[in-house]
């Protein structure tokens, strides 16, 4: 029987979804179900391992049932999973020993600041391209062996395995079978040696994890094993990291494309080739997809920590807003703002200022202010602190960026994008297709089966709307010096 479908499943921090594609990269069926989230103390976040995979079968056979198709017309299934959320799992019984750690998670700082009174920030800086942070997996990994009853013996002994999504659902879907990941998981756990392709030893041994734990690492296009869907055989040819999976999508597998996704953060990305830049301007460096018999690829990453989540606080706490939908109109209604700024710093500042101790801010405010003006200034957040991501990757590559692909659900905002645009004074690019994340996993997925090659994507993604900038330039420097002075005072110093 012909091949014409590959299968995504995209496993995301708020929600678990399956999407089925067809060869020309079309959607046929979707089927997502909410994730629950655990807050057991003040700065913990988890989610439920099995509840994960359960929920990932659910969504798949769902999905497969309502697009009509014949299972045995599934070519091959891709993976993009939530980074850093981490999973340790008995070899022998199959089970978590513990909740799975959000990425978002905090309660590792302590251990954190151990690493860097060992002095390991800059080593750490060089050789995984992160920085100290309970964002990444290793340090949590750590406080799951230290704090679960007998789990570091357990490690010791070979019986206990660690995988970040990817390979909990790989492992889950395989019957036990596989214990693997891609690199661009790997390159998110602070023990993965970004330069050398293998995991750090000397990093195993300053979070005392036996490498027993963890997962082989391979391309992220490649054999990651076999599910049985009622007695067919379907492969997983495709795994990333979300982001990662959504710079490939947007056709980012070459030296210069950079692609921002706006969702609750924003994430900014610039593969930059071969070349392993080591950023002086408070970015990631990190790993890009990788394809069989082709270079590694790294990329710059930068994360702004509140983007969608900045609109939410509009809607839900401070009641000016009823939809998300409504700022476009409500942001054309009124002439560009002159010195009113909103600084969202809800959870401090992310790239490429790094000041977890900034609280959220608002200049400018005079009599003449009213609900508008707030809500333009809060939208317009978003374009300037992508801008300050973007401004800092050029700066560490030496090179401007000629074009920002963009994906996420506040890319249909045309007046943030036509902003964005402005302040970049490049042009914005905005497919037609927004399910970028998950295209991405299918098109690793497609390609390992022979679907489609990788210069397919330019001729599969289609283009919605190219934004160009239409700002003189005495305006853009004003404006964006007048954000600039907004962050400055934000800070927490």
């Amino acid at each position: 029987m012909v091949k014409k479908y590959v299968i995504a499943f995209d496993q995301g921090t708020t929600s678990t979804r399956t999407i089925v594609f067809d060869v020309k990269g079309n959607i046929v069926s979707i089927s997502q179900k909410e994730l629950n989230q655990y807050y057991p103390q003040s700065g913990w976040v988890e989610h439920d391992a099995l509840e994960i995979y359960n929920d990932q079968l659910e969504t798949f056979m769902q999905a497969v049932s309502h697009s009509g198709i014949d299972p045995k017309e599934i070519a091959s299934v891709g993976i993009t999973n939530q980074r850093e959320t981490t999973v340790v799992w008995d070899r022998k019984t199959g089970k978590p020993i513990h909740k799975a750690i959000v990425w978002l998670d905090k309660r590792t700082t302590g251990i954190c600041k151990d690493l860097e009174a060992k002095s390991l920030a800059g080593y750490i800086k060089k050789n995984t391209g992160l920085v100290i942070d309970s964002y990444f997996s290793g340090t949590k990994l750590k406080w799951i062996l230290d704090n679960v009853e007998g789990a570091q013996e357990k490690a010791k002994a070979g019986q206990l395995m660690f995988g970040t999504i990817d390979s909990w659902l790989i492992y889950k879907f395989t019957n036990g079978t596989k214990h693997v990941t891609d690199h661009t998981n790997a390159s998110r756990t602070l023990i993965y040696n970004i330069k050398t392709l293998e995991w750090d030893k000397k990093l195993l041994k300053a979070l005392n994890i036996p490498q027993s734990l963890l997962p082989k690492v391979q391309t992220s296009s490649s054999d990651f094993g076999t599910i049985d869907y009622k007695g067919i055989k379907i492969p997983i040819y495709g795994v990333a990291g979300d982001q990662q999976a959504s710079l490939f999508g947007q056709g980012g597998f070459e030296a210069g494309i950079a692609k921002s996704t706006y969702g609750t953060g924003c994430f900014i990305l610039s593969n930059t080739g071969a070349k392993h830049v080591k950023s002086k301007k408070g970015l990631l460096t990190t790993l890009t997809c990788s394809l069989e018999n082709e270079p590694i690829n790294y990329a710059l990453e930068g994360s702004v920590f509140a983007g969608g989540a900045s609109i939410q606080w509009l809607r839900d706490r401070m009641k000016v807003i009823d939809n998300a939908s409504e700022t476009e109109a409500i942001c054309n209604s009124i002439p560009p703002l002159k010195n009113v700024y909103v600084v969202p710093a809800f959870a401090g500042l992310g790239a490429p200022h790094w000041d977890g101790k900034a609280k959220g801010s608002v200049f400018g405010l005079t009599l003449d202010t009213g609900r508008e003006h707030l809500i333009k200034a809060t939208v317009n957040a978003l374009a300037y602190q992508t801008k300050d991501v973007i401004g800092a990757m050029e700066k560490d590559c030496g090179e401007k960026i000629s074009t920002l692909k963009v994906d996420g659900g506040a890319t249909a905002n045309n007046y943030l994008m036509q902003f964005q645009s402005d302040l970049l004074n490049v042009n914005v690019d905005r497919p037609k297709m927004i399910e970028v994340t998950a295209f991405g996993a299918a098109l690793l997925a497609g390609i390992k089966a022979g679907i489609w090659t990788k210069n397919d994507i330019s001729i599969i993604r289609k283009i919605d709307t190219v934004f160009s900038p239409n700002m003189d330039e005495k305006t853009r420097k004003k404006s964006y010096k007048g954000w600039k002075k907004a962050i400055k005072r934000t800070k927490g110093n």
